[in-house]
């Protein structure tokens, strides 16, 4: 595995999981009671997006890790998937 495609594996995990992680403990300003004008009561009230920053980067980085190791070490080849969707 190139460099390049080491960046571009830990961004897409990295943007996936956060995408799982930001709905998680969420408190809309219309659940808080203070809406501000020119917002919709959906809004986020506090987002806490450093401390979701930092748990999707561990989730991340474990995934990656684990992935990477993966594909690195030969279990699943190139051959394995073609021939899981020569089929289809």
């Amino acid at each position: 595995m190139s460099i390049m495609s080491a960046i571009a594996l830990y961004g897409v995990i990295w943007f996936m999981t956060l995408f799982l992680v930001l709905p998680f403990r969420m408190k809309t300003q219309g659940e808080a009671g203070e809406v501000v004008p020119g917002t919709p009561s959906s809004a986020p009230d506090d987002a806490q997006m450093m401390r979701k920053v930092k748990i999707v980067t561990a989730i991340a980085t474990g995934a990656f890790v684990l992935i990477s190791a993966v594909i690195l070490s030969g279990i699943i080849t190139m051959d394995m998937i073609e021939g899981l969707t020569r089929g289809a």
